[in-house]
């Protein structure tokens, strides 16, 4: 059975603006990552690096429909396991709300696949509660919480 997830969370703003929230790295930098090669464009590859780990992850995007979809390749983090597949999807519920939803698959049917797939299922939950935080209210949940 492949390792796959869903993650969703609804966020109290327009999805033109939570859409932004994600693909700006002005933005992005500004509550998930420490760095941030360039804007999630289609067709680019974009430098990701975390606080939180000494190294940096290769984003691979493959489509990106404005206010709607963003869908790139990235590594599993699994020894020989190659790259996972990450599909965002942001819905409009009313003017000034939106879902967001983030599915992942494609790790090895390892104990090791298993194990990187409930890591990131928990990485992309923590993602949407800190855009949540920072565009509804300003914070930074990330701030402070790097080793």
């Amino acid at each position: 059975m492949e390792a796959k997830f869903e993650v969703q969370l609804k966020i109290r703003k327009p999805v033109a603006e939570v859409f932004e929230a994600v693909v700006n790295p002005a933005k992005l930098t500004g509550y998930f990552l420490q760095t941030s090669s360039g804007p999630l464009a289609e067709g680019s590859t974009v430098t990701w690096k975390f606080a939180e780990v000494d190294q940096t992850y290769d984003v691979v995007v493959g489509q990106v429909v404005k206010d709607e979809t963003i869908v790139f390749d990235w590594p599993s983090d699994v020894p020989g396991g190659g790259s996972t597949h990450v599909q965002m999807i942001f819905k409009t519920l009313d003017a000034d709300n939106t879902m967001v939803q983030i599915r992942e698959g494609g790790w090895p049917d390892t104990a090791a696949g298993s194990k990187a797939s409930h890591g990131n299922a928990g990485g992309w939950m923590h993602m949407m509660c800190c855009l949540k935080a920072n565009i509804e209210y300003g914070i930074d949940l990330r701030a402070g919480g790097a080793f």
